[in-house]
């Protein structure tokens, strides 16, 4: 699943010669393979300029455009499901009962890399279960071939030329072999799905065999993973997320994961644990999670949720589920499903809504069915212009209403 995105110095070179446009043909784009192989020359050459060995530049030679590529990233339409769903379909009864056993059977491991980066075991391989089960589905299209494609395609050059010479870089500098270069469509590598320069900037080499291997070696996909996190902002020692239940009635528009209050606010405003205990009315900050509304589940989530969690994937659907799934590999109960039985809109019904949203003068980003964090926005602020409660969720309700 698609990450956020951090340059290595050869990928941050190559982003200032392919993304500024200092070369007319190199900022060319492409919605066919018309044009595709003058492209990856003029890639060829200036990946040759940027230092990258011939091995490396020798996987470019032949490559083709692959329209299934651009097919599967026009149809990226699973972060449209409610939480609920999402969840559903992926924290299955095996996901759980299996991190839990490979939290134990890599307890040594797990220790070592707590120790190290202060990352606990059961947030680790909640991303490792989502990602691709655990390594069983790494993926095994051409990551080249994949990342060329997305590279020459219009819709998102700019992220995609850095990653392809980020892979080159990987190659060059021996962390995996031409051949080894396999994985996901969008060009993710390995067990927990490193795009290319997450691998050449957090990889960790940690069983000590000089190699950073993240398709095979269990040890460097553990400990990298818990490095990119820690890059990400993870605090050690801090929770990521405890669920708990709201009551009828409360400032919904604190709701709110941009707002923070100390936990004895919440606990004044009757926000309790999932368990019925007094939510423990500290001074320690957090934000009231409503992914589907003040009907729908409820979470006090902490800044480990707000900076790393969304770091590693941008989609509140994902990173909600990945950090619900953490504490459910650690022991907590299923999740309550709400006060209510929510009714999620469609896809076609978000879009219609984003529609209307930005005709009023809101940004809610691209027309693309999914509620991300310009779409809650608008939501939140013509809730209160309606006089609706304000929990960022949309309804049919409001549809109807604009």
């Amino acid at each position: 699943m698609l990450k956020s995105m951090r340059l290595s110095a050869v990928a941050c070179a190559s982003a200032v010669f392919l993304v500024a446009g200092s070369n007319a043909r190199a900022a060319d784009c492409g919605n066919s393979g018309s044009g595709f192989s003058g492209f990856i020359k003029e890639f060829h050459r200036e990946a040759q300029a940027q230092g990258i060995g011939r091995q490396a530049l020798s996987v470019l030679d032949g490559i083709t455009y692959d329209p299934g590529i651009i097919k599967k990233d026009r149809a990226q339409n699973i972060f449209s499901q409610s939480f609920l769903e999402f969840q559903a379909r992926m924290i299955t009864d095996y996901r759980i009962k299996r991190g839990a056993e490979l939290v134990q059977k890599h307890k040594a491991t797990f220790a070592r890399v707590e120790k190290q980066y202060g990352v606990p075991a059961p947030v680790i391989v909640a991303f490792w279960a989502l990602e691709t089960d655990f390594g069983a589905n790494i993926g095994d299209l051409s990551t080249v071939r994949s990342l060329a494609t997305l590279a020459w395609d219009c819709r998102r050059p700019e992220k995609f030329r850095p990653q392809l010479m980020a892979a080159l870089e990987l190659i060059d500098r021996g962390d995996l072999h031409p051949d080894e270069m396999r994985g996901a469509w969008a060009g993710e590598i390995g067990q927990t799905q490193f795009l290319p320069y997450d691998y050449n900037e957090s990889a960790v080499d940690f069983d000590g065999d000089g190699r950073r291997n993240l398709r095979a070696s269990i040890p460097d996909v553990l400990a990298s993973s818990a490095n990119l996190l820690r890059k990400h902002g993870w605090q050690p020692g801090q929770p990521w997320m405890q669920e708990v239940r709201v009551p009828r009635d409360m400032p919904w528009e604190e709701a709110d994961i941009a707002i923070q209050h100390p936990r004895s606010q919440w606990a004044k405003w009757g926000v309790k644990m999932a368990n019925g205990k007094p939510v423990k009315a500290d001074s320690f900050p957090a934000s009231l999670l409503l992914p589907m509304g003040k009907d729908g589940p409820a979470f006090l989530v902490y800044e480990n949720f707000t900076t790393a969690y969304l770091k590693w994937n941008e989609s509140l659907v994902y990173s909600t589920t990945a950090s619900y799934l953490a504490t459910r590999i650690a022991g907590a109960p299923k999740v309550n499903r709400g006060n209510a039985e929510v009714t999620h809109l469609t896809y076609q019904q978000i879009v219609a809504l984003q529609k209307k949203l930005q005709a009023r003068g809101h940004d809610v980003g691209k027309l693309d069915g999914k509620i991300g964090a310009g779409t809650r926005a608008a939501v939140k602020t013509m809730q209160i212009e309606l006089g609706m409660p304000a929990d960022s969720y949309p309804t049919l309700e409001l549809l109807q209403q604009l």
